[in-house]
């Protein structure tokens, strides 16, 4: 079996969406003793602790001055790094600045005739990590990661941005993450990974000053020290497997469909690839398509075992059915591939990223398109967004009375606090109004 195949109304159809829409879970709980000491560890000893997990787990000959990468690395790896691949990080990076740009607030006042003026302060936070996984030791870099982290929090203005990434065995970074660093304004970058590089980040090491915002991608260890480190720390958000819903009615081509699919599901074995469709005729030859389509994968072992174990087709009378599971699932990235999409979109009140037409795949919005690829998953589109400048901005209210104000408000201010039992507050006004 490639996929199973339900229909919506059967009674396997139901358990199965049943369990799709409990799909979260609050971190990786089989791991969490080890994460929390390996945190306890680098609170006690810092950069000696960060350098002991290092030296075991990555780079054996690590030393606490190689921890940042060195103005001699930059250099190399611009040197290293081919022109076509230049071109790429460039337009990827100006797309996704376009579309950040938008995204910018304003602080804000209200004033009144009697002189109260309140608003909204809006403004940075003073430094955010970005964490970046190493990528199968380094031989394949998520640049993508690089720029759909940094370049929010420089768009908010955050001062200090820094970058952690674990090294391969001889202490080094991709080039390619450095270049992308570098092409954002990102010159602090460590070398280092998995929860000891969230510990540091959270709670400072001679070497590594502490941060405010910790954001980005990585396995169960540092999706758990973030969880962990979360209340001293902002974070982006909770992460699950990567995850795709796809509906299609029967003008949708079936091999676009099983791609897609893939595409999810090469992630990892846990990946969620979905499919709901109208039609039977689109199901039979997406199985097919997604066989065929298998082979031709690098990582086909993966893909397979997450269409076999978490993947599903699923059959439905109607498109308006349709949308309605997609908001009850409120999937990260969802695809219409369906006649005049644009007409489906205001039904759609729960997803990380919308997709419209056969012609938008996925991947554009992981690389090139604009908007963030770091995305709410597990269900939590139903209450969550993507990471953009608001996730390194904070708010201060603003507020300021004259005399006469305070004087209009008095009454019911001394009223409710009187209420609650506040005769202090109540008193704070009167002194000044009587």
């Amino acid at each position: 079996m490639t996929i199973q195949r339900l229909k919506v109304d059967s009674e396997e159809g139901q358990r199965f969406i049943n369990r799709l829409l409990d799909r979260f879970t609050f971190g990786a709980t089989g791991c969490a003793d080890s994460v929390a000491e390996i945190i306890s560890r680098v609170r006690r000893e810092g950069d000696n602790g960060v350098l002991d997990f290092s030296r075991k787990f990555d780079a054996p000959k690590q030393t606490i001055a190689d921890l940042r990468v060195s103005n001699e690395e930059f250099q190399q790896a611009e040197a290293e790094v081919d022109s076509d691949l230049r071109e790429s990080l460039r337009f990827a990076t100006e797309r996704i600045r376009a579309f950040h740009e938008r995204e910018m607030e304003d602080s804000w006042l209200l004033t009144r005739e009697d002189g109260a003026v309140t608003g909204r302060l809006v403004r940075p936070v003073d430094s955010a990590g970005l964490y970046v996984p190493g990528g199968q030791g380094g031989s394949t870099p998520l640049v993508s990661s690089v720029l759909m982290n940094g370049i929010p929090a420089a768009i908010a203005g955050v001062p200090r941005r820094v970058m952690v990434t674990p090294p391969d065995e001889k202490g080094m970074v991709n080039p390619v993450l450095l270049l992308a660093a570098k092409e954002i304004g990102i010159s602090e970058i460590y070398k280092i990974g998995s929860a000891w590089a969230i510990a540091a980040l959270a709670y400072g090491t001679d070497s590594i000053p502490r941060v405010d915002v910790i954001v980005g991608p990585g396995n169960q260890y540092v999706a758990e020290a973030k969880r962990q480190v979360m209340g001293r720390v902002r974070i982006d958000m909770i992460a699950g497997p990567s995850e795709v819903l796809i509906v299609a009615d029967e003008t949708a081509d079936p091999s676009f469909i099983a791609a897609d699919m893939l595409a999810q599901a090469e992630h990892d074995a846990q990946a969620l690839p979905l499919l709901i469709t109208t039609s039977e005729d689109i199901a039979d030859k997406v199985v097919v398509e997604l066989e065929k389509q298998l082979t031709e994968l690098k990582r086909e072992e993966v893909a397979r075992v997450s269409l076999r174990e978490k993947g599903a087709i699923l059959s439905v009378g109607s498109l308006d059915e349709a949308m309605q599971l997609a908001n009850d699932i409120a999937i990260e990235h969802l695809e219409l591939q369906v006649t005049e999409p644009w007409q489906w979109l205001p039904k759609i009140r729960h997803a990380g990223a919308v997709f419209l037409g056969g012609f938008t795949p996925e991947a554009a919005g992981d690389y090139v398109a604009g908007p963030n690829h770091v995305l709410p998953t597990m269900g939590t589109a139903r209450i969550s967004s993507a990471l953009g400048v608001e996730t390194f901005l904070k708010k201060s209210s603003i507020i300021s009375y004259s005399r006469q104000a305070l004087i209009n408000d008095a009454g019911h201010i001394s009223r409710l606090a009187d209420l609650e039992g506040l005769t202090a507050h109540a008193r704070s006004v009167a002194v000044r109004v009587k």
